[in-house]
């Protein structure tokens, strides 16, 4: 599939940024990036045996969550468009029931009803079309599977996001930049936090793409937000 102009240049920012994106999570999320994964997947539903589907799994730190709720019986298979960022994963999800794949998220490679669950953490709003994401995210959900997104997102208390934005937009990109070499991905991703709907805006996408009793959870004051849909049976 051809890339859109978008497409194309979030694929160069995070494959030039593959070897550091971990880091760039632990300080986006003020190092609390970890327990929201684990948070997100005990939202999914999934057991011992289970299947998932990791969308825009990155570096694999949420396959990984997700191959521990299902255990060595089960499968998880994360897809990302970027060979860098699943080179990586590679060597994270060896001996685990992780299987990778490089695929697009707007047009996902598996038969309708596949999995139990289908995530996608912190790219949300990185992919070309946040309905089509959601829309093939739901495709390939069995009735009654969860769709989770797990994103950051817009504080809801005034003084705490004016407090955040400081360290969002003034710090974070001169650290980042710093660490990385790539100054412009640490502007970027800040800017694509401020752009991305809000809580409530997401939630009626989510309807809008078959999925229903969306349920939000904020987490760290706001700085993310888990949504969790069901598909209808």
């Amino acid at each position: 599939m051809a890339m859109s102009k978008k497409a194309k240049h979030v694929h160069e920012m995070f494959s030039s940024i593959a070897h550091r994106y971990d880091l760039l999570n632990t300080l986006l999320s003020l190092n609390r990036d970890k327990h929201w994964r684990r948070f997100a997947v005990e939202q999914s539903g999934l057991a011992p045996s289970g299947t998932a589907l990791d969308v825009a799994t990155g570096t694999g730190e949420l396959a990984i969550e997700l191959a521990k709720a299902v255990g060595p019986e089960g499968k998880v298979v994360g897809v990302d468009f970027c060979k860098e960022m699943l080179d990586i994963a590679g060597e994270k999800c060896r001996g685990l029931c992780i299987e990778l794949a490089e695929g697009n998220a707007r047009e996902l490679p598996y038969p309708d009803g596949t999995f139990d669950s289908a995530t996608i953490g912190f790219a949300l709003r990185n992919v070309e079309s946040i309905e089509k994401t959601l829309g093939e995210m739901a495709r390939v959900v069995k009735p009654g599977g969860r769709v989770i997104s797990l994103e950051f997102t817009q504080p809801d208390n005034r003084l705490f996001r004016r407090l955040y934005y400081v360290y969002f937009f003034k710090i974070l990109p001169i650290v980042g930049g710093i660490i990385s070499r790539n100054k412009e991905a640490y502007s970027y991703l800040p800017g694509s936090v401020a752009r991305f709907p809000g809580k409530m805006e997401l939630k009626e996408i989510m309807e809008k793409a078959g999925l229903e009793d969306i349920e939000i959870y904020p987490l760290t004051g706001g700085i993310a937000a888990v949504h969790v849909g069901v598909k209808p049976t």
